[in-house]
């Protein structure tokens, strides 16, 4: 508690009271909640962004772009563009050791290949620095599929695209494979069933 202050006279001054300020009223939350995975595209885009990527699927579909044995010993570090335009760009790649002279010889390939991914001409040089490839990813071996019921390998006929065909007639044999509910192998957690 406060003691009440005296004036020069010797006479106590009573304590003043303080005003209570009405609370200011709790500030309402914008929107409904979002999915984390809505969210990340965003984070991810702004961080590609920062460091010279345009899109940060070059980097995510890598192996798709350049196929399995380029995107296994190499990985795209950056684009970097002249200023004010968003073409004739220099691709920067990190390759492995001694694969760099391969990469050499394949620039012209693999700037078509980006190229096309963009759709326009995005990439007009590539430069090749040697380090360790970030993307190196290895893959689990693929388990053969179960043969696909003479009733979907009968609809499958009806589609055009063999390599759409094949990879539907693999998801089919595999999902015929299963029994039982899935098994998920956590890091964390173990095993959970």
């Amino acid at each position: 508690m406060t003691e009440p202050k005296t004036t020069a006279a010797g006479k106590a001054k009573p304590a003043r009271k303080s005003i209570a300020k009405p609370a200011a009223p709790e500030r309402k939350r914008g929107g409904a909640a979002r999915a984390v995975a809505d969210m990340l595209p965003d984070v991810g885009r702004a961080a590609f962004r920062r460091f010279g990527f345009v899109q940060s699927s070059v980097v995510t579909r890598w192996p798709e772009i350049v196929g399995e044995r380029y995107a296994g010993v190499s990985s795209p570090e950056s684009i970097r563009f002249p200023q004010g335009a968003r073409a004739e760009g220099v691709l920067t790649l990190t390759v492995e050791g001694a694969h760099a002279a391969m990469m050499q010889h394949v620039a012209p390939a693999i700037m078509e290949r980006v190229n096309r991914f963009f759709g326009y001409p995005a990439v007009a040089r590539i430069a090749i620095r040697q380090g360790a490839a970030s993307n190196r990813r290895k893959t689990p071996p693929a388990r053969p599929a179960a043969p696909v019921s003479a009733e979907i390998g009968d609809s499958l006929r009806a589609i055009a695209d063999p390599e759409l065909r094949a990879c539907l007639a693999g998801l089919a044999g595999a999902l015929a494979a299963t029994k039982g509910p899935p098994v998920l192998d956590l890091p964390i957690m173990g095993k959970v069933r």
